[in-house]
Order: structure tokens, then sequence, then C-alpha cells
């Protein structure tokens, strides 16, 4: 077996696993919206189920641009294969970005100040700790 043909199943395996993040995620943030549900907390099932299916797509997505990464430049190393890699890249990129913003509510450059806030809060009492766009307070993290 030689280097091409590694790197052809290590962007399957890279792929399969991608594909394997988003189905076995999904089903266990439904699983958690079901359990919540459940316990009579829909409000709170529902800001879980898509925190969690953000999260489960984020990581999804990181894994597939892994795959690409790899293809292109080990597979296919070609300018066209290129362009289109900057393209898959900046189109994913952007759809994690703004996936992040909603899951933390707060621009990421803001994340820092947000937490000194949020903590200044919790010391006073002040703070809602189901608050939606409180990070981390998703079921699945």
């Amino acid at each position: 077996m030689d280097f091409r043909e590694v790197c052809e199943w290590v962007v399957k395996f890279a792929e399969g696993l991608g594909v394997t993040i988003l189905i076995a995620g999904s089903l266990l943030a439904l699983l958690a919206y079901v359990r919540t549900v459940l316990a009579r907390q829909r409000v709170r099932a529902y800001t879980e189920f898509r925190n969690n299916l953000g999260r489960v797509i984020l990581l999804g997505l990181e894994v597939f641009i892994i795959a690409d990464i790899i293809r292109t430049v080990t597979i296919e190393p070609s300018i066209e294969t290129a362009i289109l890699l900057g393209t898959i890249v900046l189109v994913r990129t952007f759809l994690s970005f703004s996936l992040e913003i909603e899951l933390e509510g707060v621009l990421p450059w803001k994340r820092a100040e947000f937490l000194r806030k949020l903590a200044m809060e919790a010391q006073s009492g002040t703070a809602d700790p189901l608050a939606p766009t409180q990070p981390g307070s998703s079921s699945l993290s």
C-alpha cells in the first residue's frame, strides 16, 4: 500500500467519522430532548436540543474540513482543488462561526468579557442558571 492509498483510506475514514458524528450526535440530542420533555421542562428541552444539535453540526463540519484538507493536499493537489478547498473551508468556517455565535449568544472576541460578567453575577446571586445565552448550559456539553 503506497502513500496515496493510505491517504485515500484516511479521507474515507474521516468522512465516515463525520457522518457518524452527525447521526449519533443527532440521536443523542434527540434522546436528551425527549428525556427533558418527559420531565415537563419543554422550554429548557427546546433550548438544549438546539444547542446540542449546533454542537454536533460544528464537530461534524470540523471533521469534514480535515478530510477535505487531506484530500486536497495529498490526493488531488492542483490549483482547481485548492480553490475548491478554499471555498469549502470559507463556507464551512462561516457556518461554524454563525453557529458558535448562536450557541454562545456572544461574539467570540467578547466571550472573555461575557464570562467575567457572568461570574460576577453568579457571585452576587443575580445570575439565571438556565438562561439560554449562558455558555455550557447544555446537557451534552
